[in-house]
């Protein structure tokens, strides 16, 4: 049943999914968006202090260059922690197939970027952020996936934190490192995490028809 708790939550999500259609509209009519016109400052102000030194490295953590043997490695202990290989299986599915959901939508969109950084992994179209989108996904199911594994509740919020706070910053460091739009990485997190969450549902499911 749902509580007063359940309906807000549940107005919020479509809020933010409306205004992230309208954001998606004005994008491909042309027009700019207020929110990335009143960040732009920020972002250009950084360009070649230590915090955008910190960022630039920050990025790295969500590139492909990273990911690709992270999420190998990752699924090889998975395997072995859970003695199934269907976590490690979910896992790496989930995070290739938001790889492939995330170019997809930047093809549809065609959004150009603030600028270019080929050593940054900054190339091609801008929405939604892939190094918000992609850490998101893959992350944040292991974050998932630990929690399950932990018996201790307090690591298990500790290990949760910490990785909310990585997908975070990966994130951000678009923005600060003048590659991605706000809001480019806005609608990543939002892409994100509503695929994380069919990704968990899914994971459930089989768990349940194969056990």
């Amino acid at each position: 049943m749902f509580t007063r708790r359940n309906y807000i939550v549940v107005l919020l999500f479509v809020m933010i999914l409306i205004i992230t259609g309208i954001w998606i509209v004005r994008i491909i009519s042309g027009q700019p968006l207020y929110l990335d016109e009143l960040t732009r400052t920020f972002a250009k102000e950084v360009a070649g202090t230590t915090i955008y030194t910190v960022f630039r490295w920050i990025t790295e953590l969500g590139s492909s260059t990273f990911l690709t043997p992270f999420t190998i490695i990752v699924s090889m202990l998975l395997w072995r922690a859970f003695r199934d290989w269907l976590p490690a299986l979910v896992f790496v599915l989930g995070t290739l197939s938001s790889h492939g959901l995330n170019i997809l939508i930047k093809q549809l969109v065609e959004r150009e970027r603030p600028s270019i950084l080929v050593a940054a992994h900054a190339e091609g179209y801008s929405f939604p952020s892939g190094h918000a989108m992609i850490p998101m996904v893959c992350y944040g199911f292991l974050a998932y996936l630990l929690a399950q594994k932990l018996h201790s509740s307090k690591k298990a919020v500790v290990i949760q934190f910490a990785l909310a706070v990585l997908i975070l910053l990966i994130g951000l460091s678009r923005y600060v490192i003048n590659v991605h739009y706000l809001t480019d990485v806005l609608a990543g997190f939002i892409f994100g995490f509503i695929f994380l969450l069919g990704q968990i549902y899914v994971y459930k499911w089989l768990r349940v028809k194969w056990t």
